[in-house]
């Protein structure tokens, strides 16, 4: 597909401080927010929904505090609201392992893992506060560690307070 029209696909393309973040919309729904990489051109919300979008990440962007309440399209499968309810119940400035996380809600690691990489909404649903036990772990289903994912993780995490060599948590939710 050409870039052209990959940017058609977003009613905006947002240039945040975390990096570019795509905003799929639909009868005013927000139905997909997407990392997308460093190439891609900043596209002004073409709708309600888009521009609301963008003005929460932009506060969020100012203050890791900030509270979303986005017109969100309902996605995905019940046990993938399981992982994603559990998640949103992680603290600002901490992070579970996917392991911690299965034991939470009865699972195991990798199907946390899969449920991370399926989350339609990233930054509204922190995903990036679920890490690997080792490590930083993989992010949007990337697991380069020089790519541009896993660059946006870093920064959701330093942003949010969480000390890039503090992964391992003995804390459960």
């Amino acid at each position: 597909m050409k870039i052209q029209q990959q940017h058609e696909l977003f009613a905006a393309i947002l240039d945040l401080p975390l990096g570019k973040l795509g905003v799929r919309t639909a009868s005013g729904l927000i139905t997909e927010l997407c990392y997308l990489p460093p190439h891609f051109d900043a596209k002004a919300p073409q709708d309600a929904a888009a521009e609301v979008a963008a003005v929460q990440l932009g506060k969020y962007c100012e203050d890791a505090d900030f509270v979303f309440d986005l017109p969100l399209k309902r996605a995905g499968t019940e046990f993938q609201h399981k992982v994603w309810d559990a998640i949103c119940s992680i603290p600002r400035g901490s992070v579970r392992t996917y392991g911690e996380l299965a034991r939470h809600i009865g699972s195991a690691p990798r199907a946390v893992g899969q449920a991370c990489g399926a989350n339609w909404f990233p930054v509204v649903i922190p995903c990036h506060r679920v890490t690997s036990s080792s490590g930083l772990g993989g992010f949007a289903n990337s697991d380069d560690p020089n790519g541009y994912l896993l660059g946006i993780k870093r920064w959701l995490l330093a942003h949010e307070g969480s000390s890039e060599y503090a992964w391992q948590q003995t804390t459960l939710l």
